[in-house]
């Protein structure tokens, strides 16, 4: 905790003194190496392993990196040639950028930070190229940049387009172009996983940058030094570089005249045994690409005869498509045909359903409006009642008719089952060895196995059962009188059965008789239209009836021809209220209530 509070003491002291305005670049840089170098050393000493880390993430959090990028990004002029401090500042800066954590920033350190810094560091590598003391600071700087690529690959395509490295690779110096190839090797050593996480783009810049220096240099230490970097990358990557290496045509031939001789042969020959490798690989792959292009050929030609085989059956296959397709659209026509004209009988049903369900609501309507009004309501109850009494009986049906289907389905189950028992007690029974099968037990007492003793004792048996277990003694006198009783109950239930039923069939005739004579009086014609003949269809053969009737008519006209305003209320209005009930009286408690309705009608 001590070390965490004078650290942080540290860098608000730096940060303050940055802040001063009064300071030059020179002092400041002096200032940040200073500050940074004590902190770093006296992280690295703790046992805690952690420290460091948090040390670096304090800097990057606290503004102290960024200002450190901000003061090696100033011009050469402001500088004043302190290239040694800029240089020692690039490296601490590099190391601090290594195992830091920016936490919830980390997406702006690795895409915003990380980017500037090295851009940065390659200005600076690329300013110190150019001048005497160029070798040891320039060292320095290349070694801080790869110290940062190893830690994150990521930024090998941003240096190797940048135009501050371009410069660099530009250069004639001999040690200039040594470092670039000694900062890639420490860098692939370093991290062993740098090279598989490149690009493909990324790793060709790389290779190119290795083959340029063998082109055109004649240094053996650059030469070396490239011929180990592209053996390693040949280690690291594996395929990869095979087809990378096929953009180099004659690289072979440059290792074998240029480079033997100058000390590394073992090198040459294991570069240039790789390359013939790949180039057998190539050659192997565009002979196995010759021999798909002839099976392709024959195949082709194969194919040929074949289509040139079924051409010439065409006619007689196309002659069978053509029918079985006219077949089949003749069927699918006459399918829609019949679908439409289902389609158009279910609508015309409906529509003459509809109408006719009007027409017999417009009929009740104008027979409502005919009844009195001390009628209506019970008419309207009888209509309900009639209503409730039909649901009721198709209920009763689908319920019937729906257990009347589970029952048959629970017995045909159970026929299932019991079959299913049955097959396996009798394959069970077939299986059964006749040795293991119980013997018959002997039913004859001459069979072996009774003895003289045994019978005897069982005859004893039974005469004690009978002698206990008497029966009483029923006379025949008794017997005939009971089955004379019996016969004439069931011959009384059987006449009266009889009776019941016929006197049931003349009340359903009756009945029917009296529904039918309603239907034909609802349907009658009008007064203004009805013919002689329709008119004596609805006259009685029975003159009592038809007294009562033309009573009852001329007691509806009467009753029409008041106002309705002296119907209402009045419960004896009318001749056919008195003879209602004697009415009903004769014809066994029927409803009648539209006789006079029927009387008006007629």
């Amino acid at each position: 905790m001590e070390l965490m509070e004078d650290e942080e003491a540290v860098m608000s002291e730096l940060m303050r003194q940055l802040e001063d305005e009064g300071l030059s670049p020179e002092e400041q840089m002096v200032l940040l190496n200073e500050t940074l170098n004590k902190v770093l050393n006296s992280a690295a000493v703790q046992t805690d392993s952690g420290a460091l880390t948090r040390a670096k993430t304090r800097f990057y959090h606290s503004g102290v990196l960024s200002h450190c990028v901000r003061v090696l990004s100033l011009s050469p002029s402001r500088l004043r040639g302190n290239w040694a401090s800029a240089a020692t500042l690039a490296h601490l800066t590099s190391s601090s950028c290594v195992g830091a954590e920016p936490g919830r920033r980390s997406e702006a350190f690795h895409r915003l930070f990380l980017p500037s810094v090295v851009d940065v560091l390659l200005s600076l590598a690329g300013q110190l190229v150019s001048r005497s003391e160029a070798p040891p600071l320039l060292r320095t700087v290349m070694d801080a940049v790869g110290w940062l690529l190893s830690a994150h690959p990521h930024l090998t395509a941003q240096v190797l387009s940048s135009a501050h490295y371009e410069q660099i690779q530009m250069s004639d110096d001999v040690t200039v172009s040594l470092l670039c190839i000694q900062m890639w090797i420490q860098t692939c050593t370093v991290n062993r996983d740098f090279l598989s996480q490149l690009s493909d783009e990324s790793a060709l810049l790389l290779l190119n940058d290795a083959v340029a220096q063998l082109a055109l240099s004649s240094d053996a230490a650059v030469g070396g030094a490239s011929i180990k970097l592209m053996l390693l990358m040949a280690n690291r990557m594996g395929l990869r570089l095979r087809s990378l290496l096929f953009n180099f045509k004659g690289l072979d031939s440059l290792l074998e005249k240029d480079w033997r001789g100058r000390g590394f042969e073992q090198e040459v020959d294991q570069l240039i045994a790789v390359i013939q490798q790949e180039e057998t690989a190539s050659r192997q792959s565009e002979a196995s690409s010759e021999r798909v292009r002839a099976a392709c050929v024959i195949q082709a030609a194969w194919r040929s005869v074949l289509t040139r085989r079924r051409v010439k059956s065409l006619s007689r296959a196309v002659s069978a498509l053509q029918r079985r397709y006219r077949a089949r659209r003749r069927r699918l026509q006459q399918q829609e045909a019949a679908q439409q004209w289902e389609e158009q009988l279910r609508y015309q049903v409906c529509v003459r359903r509809q109408q006719a369900r009007r027409r017999l609501h417009q009929k009740q309507r104008e027979l409502l409006q005919l009844l009195p009004a001390d009628q209506v309501r019970p008419y309207l109850e009888e209509c309900e009642r009639r209503a409730a009494v039909v649901i009721q009986s198709a209920w009763r049906s689908f319920r019937d008719r729906r257990r009347y289907g589970d029952a048959l389905r629970d017995a045909a189950r159970r026929q299932r089952a019991a079959r299913t028992l049955q097959r396996a007690g009798r394959r069970l029974l077939e299986k059964r060895p006749a040795a293991q099968a119980p013997p018959p037990t002997p039913l004859l007492i001459g069979q072996e196995g009774l003895t003289e003793s045994r019978r005897a004792e069982l005859k004893q048996q039974v005469e004690e059962y009978i002698q206990t277990h008497r029966s009483t003694r029923v006379s025949v006198e008794a017997c005939a009188a009971l089955h004379e009783e019996v016969q004439q109950l069931l011959q009384a239930e059987l006449q009266g059965g009889a009776q019941r039923r016929r006197e049931e069939q003349q009340v359903e005739a009756l009945l029917a008789q009296t529904h039918t004579h309603l239907e034909l009086l609802r349907d009658a014609p009008p007064l203004s239209v009805v013919t002689a003949m329709q008119a004596e269809s609805f006259l009685s053969q029975s003159a009592s009836i038809a007294a009562r009737g033309r009573d009852a008519h001329i007691a509806a006209l009467q009753a029409s021809r008041l106002p309705w305003w002296r119907t209402l209320g009045d419960t004896n209005t009318g001749a056919e209220s008195g003879h209602l009930p004697e009415l009903e009286a004769e014809l066994g408690g029927l409803f009648i209530g539209g006789l006079a309705l029927d009387g008006v009608k007629l």
